[in-house]
């Protein structure tokens, strides 16, 4: 079974269902998994180096013949080398963070690529649209990680009216899980959706299973928005922790940032010179003061804490309101198939009731 809709025409994927790209999460075997299932998988760059990228985008065309995507941040030093990477090893999908800037779009457009930023209001959903990308996955304020306070019912249909006619691929994202979800993306006029939380619980994603118990334990108010991770709105599970950044103040907040955004320079093989530009570019393209721009430098350890060692004590771990209503953990191909079966039995029930 299968859904086909203006998303999977243009990614060539079988199922309308993005896997986000997720820091330390969104790895090769996961990616792998999600286009073997026959959706969208986006492998996350932003914590690896450009070798480790290398690397990683191997692993995965080793693992499948499908298309699949690469995240990458806009403001990284070598943004535009990572591009070329993935056109040379036929990646098919760009995907951002934030809005590229027109020359990234630009550049991946003409190794022939398609260009899918994220965004988290309808200006920049008509920005981004006006340089020419080819789909936007617009997040509500449920989903998590770097999120916005509207929610997906109130942003979705704003996006999609603003691009209708541009031919632009609109994804939804926050709060989406099976496929009555699905229904309602493709009943607001989206193309499709993007999880996130929904695939770190699978048998397919890397996370430790202590932290993967925790996720699967909080309610569906067991998240919370915070400005202590990296000086922007993120959306966590509440944990003691993030309860004790909170209260720490900038006395504990800056000298922590600096600490673990020299630890982050050591694993990642990135010179502290490479660093402050990134920070230069990041004041630039995100208008952030230096200490958000510390703060942002903060945030890798932060995740790589719970979500590569385990230690759901000393580290955040993103999280969208979704978390609440997952019990299981199935496999990336039973998840999909789930979700298309029980968005066909929906739409067979909607057209029954007509009759």
């Amino acid at each position: 079974m299968s859904i086909e809709t203006a998303l999977t025409r243009l990614a060539g994927v079988e199922h309308p269902v993005v896997q986000t790209g997720m820091g330390y999460v969104a790895l090769p075997a996961l990616v792998a998994a999600t286009a073997e299932a026959g959706g969208l998988g986006i492998l996350a760059s932003a914590t690896l180096s450009y070798e480790e990228l290398v690397r990683a985008v191997a692993e995965v065309r080793a693992a499948t013949d499908r298309p699949f995507g690469v995240n990458v941040r806009a403001d990284a030093p070598d943004a535009a080398r990572r591009i070329d990477l993935m056109a040379r090893e036929g990646v098919r999908v760009a995907s951002f963070a934030q809005a590229p800037t027109r020359e990234l779009t630009e550049r991946a457009h003409g190794h022939g690529m398609l260009v899918m930023p994220s965004v988290g209001a309808r200006r920049h959903a008509e920005k981004v649209a006006a340089w020419g990308v080819d789909a936007v996955v617009v997040q509500g304020g449920e989903g998590g990680g770097h999120t916005g306070a509207v929610p997906t019912t109130l942003l979705l249909p704003q996006v999609v009216d603003a691009l209708r006619g541009s031919g632009v691929c609109v994804v939804a994202a926050g709060g989406f899980f099976d496929g009555r979800g699905l229904v309602a993306a493709l009943a607001y006029g989206a193309d499709g959706i993007a999880m996130g939380t929904r695939f770190l619980l699978t048998s397919d994603s890397p996370v430790p299973p202590a932290v993967r118990e925790r996720y699967l334990a909080a309610e569906v108010t067991g998240t919370v928005v915070t400005r202590e991770v990296d000086g922007v709105a993120h959306r966590v599970l509440a944990t003691p922790f993030v309860s004790s950044l909170e209260r720490g103040g900038a006395l504990a907040r800056y000298p922590r940032a600096v600490r673990n955004a020299l630890r982050f320079a050591r694993l990642s093989g990135t010179p502290l010179r490479a660093m402050l530009r990134e920070g230069r570019a990041m004041r630039r393209t995100r208008s952030l003061t230096w200490p958000q721009v510390l703060m942002a430098a903060n945030t890798p350890m932060l995740l790589r804490a719970a979500m590569v060692d385990g230690r759901a004590d000393l580290g955040v771990m993103a999280s969208g309101q979704v978390t609440g209503v997952i019990e299981d953990m199935p496999s990336c191909a039973e998840l999909l198939a789930r979700i298309v079966a029980e968005a066909e039995g929906v739409l067979e029930g909607l057209a029954a009731s007509k009759n």
